[in-house]
């Protein structure tokens, strides 16, 4: 799993950065991309990353605010030119229907390919047995949700060893062990998957947070996640314009993730007053002050999930 940052900066867009949008690459796991939130000019900052519109899987709009918002309709109409024929599901608040269906309507765009719009007031949006992803509100202006995203746990190592003394060799049943399914052997001897699998994998917790004040469900999203994505759009010493326009802090950011116990946290959605990463810098001071494993989004910058997590 892969964060790939399209766009960093809060509402415009600079010379520098771009306006929100966070691509999730699930590489190992299904072969697709997910993508949260859509500011004006995401598909031309696809266009200049190793993304492909093609693996686009499922879209996440976090609030119906523009520098979320604008690049949807022209991404979705152009994902079809860029050989995206596999279904594609947007989720976002009531409201995101009426924004798509009229901006695609009016333009006399055509979607060749089956497109699902979910609108959402939080909850479990899905469970496919591989992933659950949920969401719940925050504080915002406007309606703006979290998203937490936990990768079911997955099976433990074969005891290859202990496999192959009873003459079992890779193949068939191996998937059926891993699957945790008994099996018959040489002998009539019932193998059962606890015999010969390891402990579990802990499969990973993401949060992608929308944009929001400090409040209570940013903790509950990010409770023990393996990283947590977090709005940073002022230094402390701008608490009030912060609390002002809803927003947060480097400073409070830090603070939800370590009062959630999270692993590691990547800010984002800086202001336009903070230029470059060189000004950005004073932010990231800021939090690891409180949350030492803090780092700044920097726009087409791949940045792995970890593959340790914690405990839960």
């Amino acid at each position: 799993m892969e964060f790939y940052f399209l766009g960093t900066n809060a509402g415009v867009p600079t010379i520098q950065r771009n306006v929100t949008s966070i691509a999730l690459r699930l590489l190992e796991e299904r072969r697709s991309m997910w993508l949260f939130d859509c500011g004006e000019g995401t598909q031309q900052e696809v266009l200049r990353s190793p993304l492909k519109l093609s693996r686009l899987e499922k879209i996440f709009i976090t609030h119906l605010h523009g520098d979320h918002l604008f690049g949807l309709p022209g991404l979705l109409s152009s994902r079809a030119y860029q050989g995206g024929t596999t279904p594609l599901t947007v989720y976002g608040p009531p409201g995101l229907k009426q924004y798509i269906e009229l901006s695609l309507g009016i333009s006399q765009s055509r979607i060749n390919y089956q497109l699902h719009i979910v609108e959402h007031t939080g909850g479990l949006l899905f469970d496919d047995g591989q992933f659950r992803v949920e969401s719940a509100l925050l504080d915002h202006r406007i309606d703006s949700y979290g998203y937490r995203i936990v990768e079911m746990d997955k099976p433990g190592k074969l005891n290859q060893e202990l496999l192959e003394r009873y003459g079992i060799k890779p193949g068939p049943v191996y998937g059926k062990l891993k699957r945790g399914e008994s099996v018959e052997v040489e002998g009539g001897v019932m193998l059962h998957p606890q015999d010969v699998l390891g402990a579990p994998k802990k499969g990973r917790i993401i949060t992608i947070l929308g944009d929001t004040r400090p409040c209570l469900n940013t903790v509950v999203l990010a409770q023990d996640a393996t990283v947590v994505v977090h709005e940073a759009t002022f230094l402390h010493e701008l608490a009030d314009t912060a609390y002002e326009y809803h927003h947060s802090t480097a400073l409070q950011a830090a603070e939800a993730a370590k009062a959630a116990g999270a692993g590691q946290l990547i800010m984002t959605h800086f202001s336009s007053r903070y230029k470059d990463q060189e000004q950005l810098q004073p932010l990231l001071e800021e939090a690891r002050s409180v949350f030492p494993n803090s780092l700044l989004a920097e726009q087409h910058v791949l940045l792995p999930v970890p593959i340790s997590v914690l405990k839960r």
